[in-house]
């Protein structure tokens, strides 16, 4: 009885010490370690203010930047991909209905199409060639968007056919050379929408439109063996995330699809906070890129570029490396 008696009491304390602990450990009793504790002013500055850049028609997405810094993107509704010079958008082809593109180092525009074609668009020539419509025998479904990794091989989504509640969307890569096979890389995903990977090349974000949600997978380069796929981070309102985009220190910035803003998260999962584009601006924020000190950001329902300026030093994209 005694021993009995003993053991409640060492129970009890256990109890006490963990409850403790607990209230110690959380947002109100105690302050999380200091790279927890972000504040959006650290990306933006308290001085910056959205710019337009551009206007186009069409449902802006795929904006990136050439070698000579000439800003590209890519209009769904209209097929066009168009060329922005003295502060005008002009279509250069037209072809099917392009959304996620990105350069090559080669020059070439590599560009996902809605109509599940992976093709390359030469800037020079004006030429167009198909890459891949296919996965082993299987017809691909609708593509979204894509991202390098240092190796050359490249990233891309295929949302079409996948929801809530019917998550069947797929991400493929496909590694370099002429001889290369496409390879499946992740399934099962409610509208897999942006990608993008970490600066170390072992990590691979994928926006999970559909669940409004990021998820973290290891690339198919990653050296760590016991990493696995885990959702990096969580959001609430708007409909989901669209297009990503990654600074050297590894923070990911997020389109907020319907919620008109970017959201940025550091590499251990910890939210900087949001930044909402200019009232009246629209809410169809679609996609993101760098250039000289500047974060532009599609928005798709009035068809504008926005930029503003960070205090963060955009990724390298493959094609300009």
């Amino acid at each position: 009885m005694k021993n009995k008696g003993l053991l409640i009491v060492i129970l009890a304390l256990i109890s006490l010490v963990t409850v403790a602990a607990t209230v110690v450990g959380s947002s109100l009793g105690g302050k999380p370690p200091s790279n927890e504790r972000h504040t959006i002013t650290e990306i933006f500055p308290e001085n910056s203010e959205w710019e337009k850049v551009v206007s186009a028609d069409g449902f802006l997405e795929g904006i990136n930047f050439d070698r000579n810094g000439t800003m590209w993107m890519t209009a769904i509704f209209t097929g066009e991909i168009l060329e922005v010079r003295n502060g005008k958008a002009k279509a250069v082809a037209t072809y099917g209905n392009p959304n996620g593109a990105k350069f090559h180092k080669n020059g070439l525009l590599y560009v996902a199409d809605l109509n599940g074609e992976l093709y390359t668009f030469d800037p020079k020539t004006k030429k167009r060639e198909t890459l891949l419509t296919k996965y082993n025998t299987e017809h691909l479904r609708g593509l979204n968007d894509l991202v390098f990794d240092d190796h050359g091989g490249v990233y891309f989504t295929e949302p079409h056919g996948s929801s809530a509640l019917n998550p069947i969307g797929r991400v493929f890569y496909l590694p370099p050379g002429k001889d290369a096979r496409l390879q499946l890389f992740a399934e099962n995903i409610a509208y897999p929408n942006g990608v993008a990977v970490s600066p170390d090349g072992q990590r691979v974000y994928i926006a999970e439109f559909d669940k409004n949600r990021i998820i973290a997978a290891p690339s198919v380069h990653t050296d760590d063996i016991y990493d696995t796929s885990y959702v990096f981070a969580q959001f609430e309102g708007g409909v989901g995330p669209d297009g990503l985009a990654v600074d050297t220190e590894g923070n990911v910035y997020v389109a907020h699809y319907k919620a008109g803003q970017v959201i940025v998260i550091d590499e251990n999962g910890f939210k900087y906070g949001k930044i909402r584009l200019p009232e009246g601006a629209g809410t169809f924020s679609t996609n993101l890129a760098f250039h000289e000190g500047y974060l532009y950001v599609t928005e798709a329902s009035q068809n504008n570029v926005w930029r503003i300026k960070v205090n963060k030093e955009g990724l390298t994209p493959y094609g300009l490396q």
